[in-house]
């Protein structure tokens, strides 16, 4: 997904807050209905991508997983997502190599993404869409660290300063503030889009994307 800086004299561009965590494949699915609203809109766009942790209620101290730990989530619960990622997989005709990935954690490539956001922030827009694609598309396990670094150096990144930020415990710090803001802010879900405090939860339309985009912006004068 390409990014925008561009602002004009008489369009600025709106900012959309994008709250999400790789492993979750509506975050995945709520990207490609954002395509398509960017496709057939000319409003001027940056996209702001802010981490949250989906694996939080089985994280360890430590920042591994717990697999026997319970997070509240069944059988039953699991059986419905997949119905709704098939569900919109057929809505915005998205082919996808897993409809769910549950083993996978994105805690280190949350990091390396949040590094290159700041850091390389011109590259950051086709680093984050190589890790959705090697997840959803390619079946890839993007919590192990030579898969990340390889996207990065495909993404023009630097390979060895990529797998230092990774390892980085301020780097990861400053990580755990961003996923408590959000907590702070009542995000509860991924994917939140959020205009101008206006937010909507999950994979929701290209129609409800321009609504809350174009609603915010006609409210603020943009």
């Amino acid at each position: 997904m390409s990014d925008s800086n561009a602002e004009t004299e008489s369009e600025p561009a709106v900012r959309l807050e994008l709250y999400a965590d790789y492993v979750c494949p509506f975050c995945y699915l709520g990207r490609r209905s954002l395509e398509r609203y960017r496709d057939t809109s000319e409003r001027l766009l940056v996209i702001d991508w802010q981490p949250f942790d989906l694996r939080r209620g089985k994280r360890n101290p430590d920042g591994s997983i717990d697999n026997d730990a319970d997070d509240g989530k069944d059988d039953a619960y699991f059986e419905q997502a997949r119905r709704n990622v098939r569900r919109l997989q057929d809505r915005y005709d998205v082919e996808m190599a897993q409809e769910l990935a549950t083993g996978v954690d994105s805690l280190v490539t949350q990091r390396a993404s949040w590094y290159v956001k700041r850091e390389f922030p011109e590259r950051w827009a086709a680093f984050d869409e190589s890790i959705y694609e090697a997840l959803w598309q390619d079946g890839r396990d993007i919590g192990d660290v030579s898969v990340v670094t390889e996207l990065a150096e495909g993404a023009g990144l630097p390979d060895a300063e990529i797998r230092s930020a990774i390892e980085s415990q301020p780097l990861q710090e400053d990580l755990e503030a961003r996923f408590a803001d959000a907590r702070r802010r009542g995000i509860t879900g991924v994917p939140t889009f959020v205009v101008d405090g206006t937010a909507a939860r999950g994979a929701v339309s290209p129609d409800r994307l321009e609504r809350l985009i174009e609603d915010r912006a006609s409210t603020a004068g943009w």
